[in-house]
């Protein structure tokens, strides 16, 4: 079985290739994709992913909000923040949200999946600021 995805973004091209960027790695299913943060936390519990990858503007409940709150209900799940939002503000959010890990939207998809991969492994991905 391989690492189950969940992927939250209101942009619908850029999610959807998001999502078939992650599906063409044989070690991962994308379980769910939301485009509102509202849906984030029951679409989780009801999928159990084992990462959720989220952008941080969203409708509704923000993707910082949304983390926090993966963190309480299915603290199992890991928290990737993948946004165009790359400033240091946001990453020191993301840290106090329980996010495992922050990259910006415009990295490589090898970059991506990189650290959903890492993120999965239960190890933390962040930009080189302190944090």
């Amino acid at each position: 079985m391989g690492t189950r995805i969940l992927v939250a973004d209101d942009a619908g091209v850029y999610r959807r290739t998001l999502v078939a960027i992650l599906e063409l790695e044989d070690d991962f299913e994308v379980v769910a994709e939301v485009a509102s943060g509202d849906r984030i936390v029951p679409v989780a519990l009801e999928h159990r992913p084992d990462v959720a990858v989220l952008d941080i503007d969203l409708p509704g409940t923000d993707g910082l909000s949304a983390a926090a709150r993966l963190r309480e209900r299915t603290p199992a799940c890991r928290v990737l923040i993948v946004t165009g939002l790359a400033g240091p503000g946001n990453v020191h959010r993301a840290v106090a949200a329980g996010a495992s890990g922050f990259i910006a939207k415009d990295s490589s998809a090898d970059s991506i999946v990189a650290a959903v991969r890492r993120v999965a492994a239960g190890q933390r991905v962040f930009p080189d600021h302190p944090v």
